[in-house]
């Protein structure tokens, strides 16, 4: 999936986007709040000022993720690789 794909589909209500590959996304400033991304790979994904609010992002891979001022307040990050994050 694409990410124009992507934010068609969010912004139509769904949230389950289980199991996707971003890899080296620019999601930049994007709003997933409330997804679940769970087991999804966001490695060396560009998630700058991302609103990631409430995601479930269990197992989620983000080794080498740009998580600088992404807003993950109650988002579940359970075990997820956060390996050579930029923060």
């Amino acid at each position: 999936m694409d990410i124009k794909e992507l934010l068609r589909q969010y912004a139509s209500g769904e949230r389950n986007f289980i199991g996707i590959s971003l890899k080296n996304a620019n999601l930049i400033g994007i709003n997933l709040s409330g997804a679940n991304l769970s087991n999804s790979n966001l490695r060396y994904a560009e998630l700058h000022g991302a609103n990631l609010q409430r995601a479930i992002l269990k197992g989620v891979i983000l080794e080498g993720a740009n998580l600088r001022y992404v807003m993950l307040d109650e988002a579940d990050l359970s075990n997820a690789d956060l390996t050579d994050m930029l923060n």
